[in-house]
């Protein structure tokens, strides 16, 4: 009996104490329970820094989740790399991983993971991420992993612990109560990690219902980021690094605008952000095609961009406006009205806010207002 014991005592410690990786390992079947287990991150000296092939990268305007900032970063096996596409999004190989990491800054003196209290940040004062995130100063909330398996796209969110140590897989999402400090203003809410069911919501893009990358279009990527080779074209660095194949000099790719990029024209940049934040679902293909407001980049018709058009299934998200946008009068708008909107019933984005994202919403209601035109009888 004594030896029976021993030698389970010794199958558990095996077990349970495996090394983990020491560089980024892609699993082609198993759905590891610890984030340790894909070998992407090393945490040491008060910093997760990337292992070697893990690319961090950033888009031109970034889809809005309650203030968080993100750290995004994506590693392509060996000798393999993406086929370049001018509208669609980059085909990867099986074996990529996509990796994107949700935190915040939080208040001097608070110990890492130890607060409610986050903080908003502008983006120009958000850290880069190109080597990786400083704890002392961060709450790391969740990393979602996108991995390119043999059978397509599957989603994986993995969520920290308050110690700041790991992060496990919660495929039936969480719920994290947090404090958000804007200025001397305190809004308590609550971030929703989804569930891997609710990932489809944003990325099954198209009426095959498979899931897709959002972020990895040309024009999202076509911006100027530091990284290998310095501060350079993203573009230009995954074909320089081998990443990206078939893609041609980034001036003569799409690109859309920072949407906080003052220099840049008020249409350009409310396009870009609706591009980012909505045309995953409102498009000619996305889930919401139904609903013929469509809000990608490609659109130009101001129909289809919802202006004098009555909703078709918006029930009470129309805030009791009668259409999806009124040139010159954002406040008639049902456009504007939702996305202001923290009803859950009525917001949209449907999901990945509880917060109002008050600049993207100032600059929606400014590119409206300076529409011309006429529903009939407003204004």
């Amino acid at each position: 009996m004594m030896r029976l014991l021993l030698l389970a005592l010794l199958a558990l410690c095996v077990s349970g104490c495996a090394a983990r990786p020491t560089g980024v390992t892609f699993h082609a079947t198993e759905n590891p329970a610890s984030l340790d287990d894909w070998g992407l991150f090393d945490i040491k000296d008060g910093r997760i820094t990337p292992r070697s092939g893990l690319v961090a990268y950033e888009l031109a305007t970034p889809l809005f989740s309650d203030y968080a900032q993100k750290w995004r970063a994506v590693f392509v096996p060996k000798g393999m790399s993406a086929k370049y596409d001018a509208e669609k999004t980059f085909d990867f190989p099986v074996g990529t991983v996509i990796a994107k990491t949700f935190y915040y800054t939080t208040p001097a003196g608070v110990a890492p993971g130890q607060s409610s209290r986050v903080m908003k940040v502008t983006s120009a004062s958000y850290q880069s991420g190109a080597t990786g995130i400083d704890m002392a100063h961060s709450r790391l909330i969740e990393t979602r992993l996108m991995v390119r398996r043999a059978s397509g796209w599957e989603a994986l969110p993995y969520v920290w612990n308050a110690d700041q140590t790991e992060a496990t897989l919660q495929r039936t999402g969480a719920e994290i109560p947090l404090e958000f400090i804007d200025g001397g203003k305190a809004t308590r809410f609550t971030y929703a990690v989804p569930n891997v069911n609710q990932c489809a919501g944003c990325h099954a893009t198209d009426r095959t219902r498979k899931l897709m990358p959002i972020g990895f279009k040309a024009r999202h990527l076509n911006r100027d980021f530091p990284g290998e080779g310095g501060e350079i074209n993203q573009i230009k660095r995954l074909a320089m690094i081998g990443y990206l194949s078939g893609a041609p000099d980034p001036a003569g790719a799409a690109h859309n605008a920072r949407f906080d990029d003052a220099t840049a024209s008020v249409e350009s940049r409310a396009r870009a952000y609706l591009d980012i934040n909505c045309a995953h679902c409102h498009s000619a293909t996305g889930p919401a095609r139904v609903s013929g407001l469509w809000l990608d980049a490609a659109t130009t018709d101001l129909r289809k961009l919802g202006a004098c058009k009555p909703p078709i299934a918006a029930g009470r998200g129309t805030g009791a406006h009668e259409f999806g946008l009124v040139p010159g009068h954002p406040e008639q708008s049902i456009l504007a009205y939702r996305l202001a909107t923290n009803d859950p019933g009525e917001m949209m984005p449907e999901t990945g806010r509880s917060l109002t994202h008050a600049e993207g919403v100032a600059l929606i209601n400014q590119w409206i207002a300076g529409l011309k035109g006429s529903c009939g009888g407003n204004g």
